[in-house]
């Protein structure tokens, strides 16, 4: 029998062990894309950007993580379940679950420098420890629009926010939705009309819960769990289910006017919504008054919107948000009203690609042009790529010791529009291959005319929208 070193069979375990490999693998619950629809999310969120800028607000960036004391001052109920926290030190973390809570905090904390109204748009990440379901995920994109008054905040806010929310949703492609919107003071003075004021918190969750579970089990909720007369809930869900669309529903609310005052302030804030979105802009048959409406949580006070899919009513909410009184009641004694709506990013992302309706046919590619130099010398090539570049065409230099049919399947595969073959004649005549990848024609044309030439063919190629409503 042979003899080892002493430390061989050591050194030979590590080695093993050196060789395993851990398997890749992405949690459940948070989305990573591959390169191509990154960059239509991507796109999606520059639209975004560029639409809320039109409408003056800031850009703002908050922290991912916070300090508990400060993420959960109000503390308890689901959010304190959903919450990812640990601890660092003697630190006491926790990972945003909204861009709401940083947003009061941020205002709070940076009062007296700011200039009210505030008008802030945020796209971040946001994480919640739910359980990972088909389109809900643990980590996921929000993008918010807040209006943040200093005591006071005229309505004609809570008209404006759902109506930058159609023009955003129009220069992305959708055109089949429908913003629903209502009115807290409505639905609290109704109550009261009932006699349900102290019940009105259990009452407004449970009838946000309608369409999901429908008016029996509705009913049976009220009448069970919450001790409301059954006549009492018939008229209720009555009520919210007043027919007649915008119109009618303005004309039905009249008639129960001088009963209760918030009801009667509830129905003039709604009637003016109504009014001032149409002047923003908003055709009739892209929103309407839904007296079902609600918004469970309670810091809503006013205006309440949710937006939907026509052609996709099971999805629920795209989009939704409305009016509050004390944005950061946790954190200062200065009453901060605000206005705000929030789309849920990743999971629309998710809707639209598996409903098909992301345009594939848009240029997704890393860049516009790839150089394929044919000669050894670089310097002609690299002076050319950043011509280009200068021309603010994306260009790619390939520089990789390929065969010929590799390089062009590199283009192919990556859908880059144009590939400029540039070689001893090219540089010679002064001149560039360019070949469109698409229709496969090939022109030997100056780098001006080559610049022109492929400004033109991109901007044809890139004509439509990154949504394809497809209805």
């Amino acid at each position: 029998m042979g003899l080892r070193p002493f430390g061989a069979s050591v050194c030979l375990e590590e080695n093993q062990n050196a060789m395993e490999k851990v398997k890749p693998r992405t949690l459940s619950g948070f989305m990573e894309l591959l390169p191509a629809p990154q960059v239509q999310m991507e796109r999606i969120m520059q639209v975004l950007r560029e639409t809320y800028a039109l409408y003056g607000f800031y850009p703002l960036d908050t922290p991912l993580i916070e300090s508990s004391e400060v993420l959960l001052a109000k503390g308890g109920g689901e959010t304190e379940k959903q919450i990812y926290r640990f601890t660092k030190g003697d630190s006491d973390l926790s990972l945003r679950f909204d861009l709401t809570v940083p947003l009061a905090k941020y205002v709070a904390q940076h009062y007296g420098e700011l200039t009210f109204p505030f008008r802030r748009f945020q796209i971040g990440k946001v994480y919640r420890g739910e359980r990972a379901q088909r389109g809900r995920f643990r980590e996921f994109y929000q993008a918010d629009i807040d209006v943040i008054g200093d005591g006071k905040l005229d309505i004609i806010n809570e008209a404006e926010v759902p109506s930058i929310i159609y023009k955003t949703f129009t220069a992305l492609g959708l055109e089949r939705f429908k913003i629903r919107i209502n009115n807290r003071k409505v639905l609290n003075g109704f109550f009261a009309i009932l006699g349900l004021t102290d019940k009105a918190g259990d009452v407004m969750r449970t009838i946000d819960k309608l369409e999901k579970i429908g008016a029996e089990r509705v009913k049976a909720i009220l009448v069970d769990d919450f001790g409301v007369a059954a006549e009492t809930a018939d008229e209720l869900l009555a009520f919210i289910a007043t027919p007649g669309g915008t119109a009618g529903i303005l004309a039905a609310l009249e008639g129960y006017k001088g009963k209760n005052e918030v009801f009667d302030q509830g129905a003039d804030e709604l009637k003016t919504v109504a009014r001032y979105m149409q002047a923003f802009g908003v055709p009739d048959d892209h929103f309407e008054i839904d007296l079902t409406i609600a918004r469970g949580l309670d810091y809503y006070t006013g205006t309440v919107y949710e937006t939907a899919m026509l052609d996709h009513p099971e999805i629920g909410s795209i989009c939704s948000g409305g009016r509050y009184d004390n944005l950061a009641e946790y954190y200062t004694d200065k009453q901060l009203p605000g206005v705000g709506i929030s789309i849920g990013l990743t999971r629309l992302f998710y809707v639209l690609g598996e409903q098909g309706y992301l345009n594939d046919k848009m240029n997704r590619a890393p860049a516009d042009v790839l150089i394929l130099p044919m000669t050894d010398d670089m310097g002609a090539a690299i002076a050319l790529a950043t011509s280009l570049r200068d021309a603010g065409i994306r260009t790619q230099l390939y520089s990789e010791q390929k065969k010929f049919k590799h390089k062009i399947g590199y283009a192919d595969k990556l859908g880059i529009p144009y590939v400029i073959f540039h070689g001893e004649d090219e540089i010679r005549e002064g001149v560039v291959a360019v070949k469109d990848m698409e229709t496969g024609e090939q022109v030997k044309v100056s780098l001006k005319e080559a610049v022109v030439r492929i400004q033109a063919g991109l901007a044809a190629k890139n004509q439509g929208k990154v949504i394809c409503d497809r209805v």
